[in-house]
């Protein structure tokens, strides 16, 4: 696909064997800035963040019931005492252990939303689309405990608001369908579908925006949208993020309890959230991509400018001095940008090559010092991704617009 080949094309990712890749370093920053968004949205949700093991022993999804429901999906290991384990795709048996080992829990201290940022692993029969569908990536998976059903319906609708904000603040149109809770359960679950081509859900939707829904959860016949009648869309989706309520489905098995106000112990209430980051960066680089060009969202461009002097010997090497001062006087006043300005001095290349490589790896914005860097005043060719033009701008102008751009 589009996002794969553009990633291995532009030195972002590298393949290590089938479904697992090498992150480079650029990717590395657009996954940092990304999870720094998340964290965000996370704690804006009440979240608190902690880490867990990604080997799970195998008696508790035994207990859970999902050791033998996964199947062939678990890579399951042994250890030299040939005690079970498996590398976590999911960690509701871990966290719900985890909460029932606190003992004297009091309904004061509820609600907990626990969320960590980790490598997951599934047995994909067949790892495709490079990022969008591996066997070793890197998912945000928030664990919610609530005193009712009630206050876990709050919740949930809390953390699906908080996905809505994350993405808007992406840039990317994503869309809350109703979904099926397959293995991981519960009564109520919805997918984030971003809309593509390439995609491997089907989806139905309305066109008013009254009616969402994976088609594996609606009947073959239905056709129209139930709020409003008019004819129901059908498309395909990447699904990015994936919400679940349980219910007590794994407090019940593990006895993850509190003690109520008169002092009773009941089981909490509890709810799911996933958010498949490195799969994110994959699908913003598939929809907002040119054939040739990555785009990406602002907030998470790996830097956010280019700046390309001319080329040694050539006439307008004079320039090179003025754009050497530029770079110094943007970090300056732009000090949100420190760490995100990259100068291109391979010299010995023309500008034209230099600026189709910045092109093609994304960067926000690209400035030049071309012909009129030598001008007086001198004026430097700023390149916009978003609009894909370019214009002259003066030193002052140059910062001016550099100084407003945001940064996760």
């Amino acid at each position: 696909c589009k996002s794969h080949r553009l990633m291995v094309q532009g030195g972002l990712i590298s393949p290590a064997a089938p479904g697992c890749y090498h992150y480079l370093p650029a990717a590395v920053r657009a996954l940092e800035k990304l999870v720094r968004l998340v964290d965000g949205a996370m704690r804006a949700a009440g979240g608190q963040k902690l880490s867990m093991p990604c080997l799970s022993a195998a008696e508790a999804w035994r207990a859970s019931g999902r050791w033998e429901r996964m199947g062939a999906e678990l890579f399951r290991l042994a250890d030299r005492h040939g005690k079970g384990y498996c590398l976590a795709p999911t960690h509701e048996e871990a966290v719900t252990e985890l909460l029932a080992a606190q003992s004297n829990l009091s309904y004061r201290q509820l609600p907990l939303r626990l969320y960590q940022v980790t490598r997951k692993f599934r047995d994909e029969p067949k790892p495709r689309l490079g990022l969008l569908r591996s066997r070793e990536f890197h998912m945000k998976d928030m664990y919610t405990f609530d005193v009712s059903a009630e206050a876990a319906r709050r919740s949930y609708e809390l953390v699906c608001d908080a996905y809505g904000r994350l993405f808007q603040a992406l840039g990317l149109r994503v869309v809350q369908v109703q979904a099926d809770t397959g293995t991981i359960g519960g009564t109520v679950s919805h997918e984030f579908q971003l809309p593509a081509e390439i995609g491997e859900d089907r989806l139905a939707l309305c066109p008013a925006g009254h009616f969402a829904a994976n088609v594996e959860t609606i009947s073959a016949e239905q056709a129209a949208c139930p709020t409003c009648g008019e004819p129901l869309a059908r498309t395909r989706g990447i699904e990015v993020g994936h919400t679940f309520y349980l219910g007590t489905k794994y407090s019940s098995v593990f006895n993850a309890t509190f003690c109520t106000p008169e002092n009773k112990v009941q089981l909490a209430e509890m709810g799911c959230y996933g958010l498949g980051v490195t799969r994110i960066l994959a699908a913003a680089v598939e929809v907002l991509s040119t054939e040739d060009s990555i785009r990406w969202p602002s907030l998470i461009a790996p830097y956010q400018v280019c700046f390309i002097p001319p080329k040694k010997g050539s006439k307008e090497e004079k320039g090179a001095a003025l754009l050497e001062r530029l770079y110094d006087d943007v970090a300056e006043a732009a000090p949100q940008l420190a760490g995100d300005l990259v100068l291109d001095d391979r010299t010995q290349l023309t500008i034209g090559k230099r600026l189709k490589d910045a092109n093609r790896l994304g960067y926000p914005y690209v400035i030049v010092a071309g012909k009129k860097a030598c001008d007086s005043p001198a004026m430097f060719e700023v390149w916009s991704q978003n609009t894909g033009e370019g214009t002259f701008l003066t030193r002052e102008g140059v910062i001016d617009l550099l100084s407003k751009v945001r940064v996760s």
